[in-house]
């Protein structure tokens, strides 16, 4: 069962009339996130090559188009209180991506870095506004780099949320341990309290209003994670596959603006990763976000957003 609520068919869902966007409001207004209560808002659904994708809009559809990736075991509703800003000057597109949120699971299992650098360019072919701006967190913005190096010209800006071809292995293998720790449960307090210790940066009333978007319930009464662990139990590392690695060479071909938000106390960009990968790109800029470790998006919302709308200002004037 569903914990929270989304579009059931090809038909687009107004989310502004639901307890869901009340509540995301009081967030905002306890976070000091500038918004618009009045803002366009939709869950709707599209299919590509061959899987149904859920994704959220925010915003007019005449508005230059800024599309969110969201990091692993993460979803599309991991940016709202980003997109909910945002979403006053742009057309926001929140994508789960595959395995991911209210997204179908991938019947062959496939979550390499490809095959999400293509549905990704599927997607941006599909819902038009022309040449986007491209914000990815973790591995959705892996999932960016992809993009910039397999499909050039397909987006205007990209920019890299505490991500780049060097990672440290510690905070790689901290995330592993939680995320196999945290599949199922018995009751959602037994998450949240874990969700607490491993982030300290967010409030646990922030965490309890979002925890129904990474959880379901199942027959037996037991609440799982919504991103497929078929692979873990296959013994399978999506991520590993030949082609899925961006290195500094690629980073130094991407001829497009390229922006890098860096958490200070990341335990997976290092503060020398950072700014190897800024003096790669040719037209490279770095941000460093105080209060946020990882989780830049949601650790450290306004912080994060002080950082990314001058950028997005400057690549749409």
């Amino acid at each position: 069962m569903n914990l929270n609520i989304f579009a059931q068919g090809t038909d687009p869902l107004d989310m502004t009339t639901s307890d869901e966007f009340r509540s995301l409001l009081t967030s905002a207004g306890e976070l000091g996130i500038e918004h618009d209560p009045a803002i366009p808002y939709r869950s709707a659904n599209i299919v590509l090559r061959g899987h149904r994708f859920h994704f959220l809009e925010w915003g007019r559809p005449n508005a230059p188009t800024v599309i969110l990736l969201h990091g692993g075991h993460q979803q599309a509703h991991s940016w709202d209180l980003a997109s909910l800003h945002l979403a006053r000057d742009y057309r926001v597109l929140a994508l789960d991506q595959r395995g991911h949120g209210d997204t179908e699971w991938a019947r062959d299992v496939d979550y390499s870095g490809a095959a999400m650098a293509q549905d990704a360019a599927a997607f941006i072919r599909a819902v038009g506004g022309g040449s986007p701006i491209v914000v990815g967190h973790s591995m959705g913005g892996r999932n960016g780099m992809l993009l910039a190096r397999d499909h050039p010209g397909l987006m205007k800006a990209l920019v890299l949320v505490d991500i780049g071809p060097e990672i440290a292995d510690a905070g790689r293998a901290q995330i592993a341990g939680f995320v196999a720790a945290n599949n199922e449960f018995d009751n959602l307090e037994h998450f949240i309290e874990n969700v607490r210790k491993y982030d300290p940066y967010r409030p646990r009333e922030h965490i309890e209003r979002t925890v129904k978007y990474n959880m379901f319930e199942r027959m037996d009464g037991k609440y799982i994670s919504k991103c497929d662990a078929t692979p873990r139990r296959l013994g399978l590392r999506p991520g590993q596959r030949p082609g899925d690695n961006v290195t500094l060479d690629d980073c130094a071909k991407f001829n497009l603006p390229v922006l890098v938000v860096r958490g200070e106390t990341s335990n997976i960009l290092a503060p020398d990763a950072a700014m190897r990968l800024r003096d790669a790109l040719p037209h490279g800029e770095l941000v460093t976000v105080e209060k946020a470790g990882h989780g830049v998006p949601s650790q450290n919302t306004r912080g994060f957003l002080a950082a990314l709308v001058p950028f997005l200002e400057k690549v749409t004037a």
